[in-house]
């Protein structure tokens, strides 16, 4: 446990200088420049993301329950990931309504991503893992949100519903394709059936 903690440590502190620094994240940029700035960036996030998951493998291997969630809870994980995928796509097509609403939605689609695992996982690994990225999304989005507010930042949304139609499409589709084979592949459970461990 001790290795997924410092991996969450590097990870989620290197995505959150700008949450709790960002006037000195600036300083140190117009310092050294952005090239070097982005390249320990990267160092810190890749090294924190390794030991978490090397960690996250060794906690499952001496998995400590903490609950038992009822079955219903993986049906509700499921909606929420659907909501998860479609904030994900939002966040990568120009010009949708719901870009233009919460300005953030890759953040959100990790907050509700961790909320729907914390939903159906009983673990102390799961809780740990997940209710970590649960407290920096939520810290994350708060600090983006106010920093748009002061910024005048604005996203503009397109004519049409072309964009629209293009994030509930995708996402769905994405979202099948993975909870159908990529959570498979990954985590070795189907969140759509057969699901004979935990998410």
């Amino acid at each position: 446990m001790s290795l997924l903690v410092l991996g969450l440590l590097l990870f989620l502190g290197s995505h959150s200088v700008r949450i709790v620094a960002d006037d000195w994240r600036t300083a140190v940029i117009a310092r050294m420049g952005d090239k070097p700035w982005k390249g320990l960036y990267s160092l810190a996030a890749l090294a924190g993301f390794l030991c978490l998951v090397w960690g996250f493998g060794m906690a499952r291997a001496a998995p400590i329950p903490l609950w038992s969630p009822p079955a219903w809870t993986r049906h509700l994980t499921a909606l929420l990931m659907l909501l998860s995928f479609v904030l994900l796509v939002a966040s990568y097509v120009p010009g949708n309504r719901i870009k233009a609403a919460i300005g953030h939605p890759m953040v959100a689609a990790v907050k509700v991503w961790a909320l729907a695992h914390l939903i159906a996982n009983g673990l102390a690994l799961h809780v740990v893992l997940f209710g970590a990225f649960l407290v920096w999304a939520i810290a994350d989005f708060a600090a983006s949100r106010r920093r748009d507010r002061r910024l005048g930042v604005h996203y503009p949304v397109a004519s049409g519903p072309v964009p629209d139609l293009l994030v509930l499409v995708l996402g769905v589709v994405l979202w099948w394709a993975f909870a159908r084979y990529g959570h498979v592949w990954l985590i070795g459970v189907s969140p759509l059936g057969g699901m004979s461990g935990a998410s």
